[in-house]
């Protein structure tokens, strides 16, 4: 079995991917990373923020092979105080705010609703998506990354842990993300080097986005280990 696994940053993926291969990508800034278990080969590939970026980390997956199963992972915004920063959770719906297209991930009872839009959602657009969607996550990629493995017919799993609170007060990042999904690093450190009211807050995301990393990778491994879709996906639990 080939299992795509895909992010947007390398953050991310880095407790997973631990010890796995890094190999040459097709594409200009998408990492991939491969590891063999077994008759099992996992792909775990990032290429930046946002739908575009996430089908250009699809294409790249489907460059190695024909893909049997795969996994939208990585952080995502928390739009209800009861989604606890640094945990994982598992998505049960995921919504495209853009299309209004929503992908069913179970027929089961169970409503965990993560909503991708085109932004990074800041506090107020994190109310207006709760009201909206009733979706109590959300990120820029996971309905691209649905709406392709549906397609495919290909088994999806939505993993994502919340890097940030939805009350957070964070600097609005969104115009120094470049035409590829990628962050202009030095041009937000010098953004944010004027703006001492941030410092405390983007200190905490990145101990959260580190512990939520390492609850994505614990996450993952044990489902790889029976890689049982339709229960993850109707119980929320591995």
């Amino acid at each position: 079995m080939r299992i795509a696994i895909i992010a947007a940053l390398p953050g991310e993926l880095k407790p997973l991917v631990r010890g796995w291969e890094r190999v040459l990508s097709p594409t200009k800034g998408i990492a991939i990373w491969l590891k063999t278990a077994g008759e099992d080969e996992y792909i775990a590939v990032c290429g930046g923020m946002g739908t575009a970026a996430a089908i250009r980390s699809f294409a790249a997956a489907e460059h190695i092979g024909t893909l049997d199963m795969v996994l939208s992972i990585g952080w995502a915004g928390a739009l209800d105080d009861g989604m606890k920063p640094g945990h994982c959770y598992i998505a049960s719906e995921v919504i495209d705010a853009l299309t209004g297209e929503r992908f069913s991930l179970t027929d089961g009872d169970r409503k965990l609703r993560l909503v991708t839009t085109s932004r990074v959602a800041a506090e107020p657009e994190k109310n207006r998506l709760r009201s909206s969607y009733g979706a109590v996550l959300v990120d820029m990629e996971s309905s691209a990354i649905a709406r392709l493995a549906h397609i495919r017919s290909i088994p999806v799993c939505c993993f994502k842990a919340v890097s940030d609170g939805r009350g957070a007060k964070l600097p609005d990042i969104n115009p120094f993300i470049d035409e590829h999904g990628q962050l202009r690093m030095l041009s937000f450190l010098t953004y944010v080097a004027l703006r001492p009211q941030y410092w405390g807050s983007l200190i905490q995301l990145g101990k959260t986005s580190s512990t939520a990393a390492k609850a994505l990778a614990v996450t993952i491994n044990k489902f790889l280990e029976e890689k049982n879709v339709d229960r993850t996906n109707r119980t929320g639990a591995v």
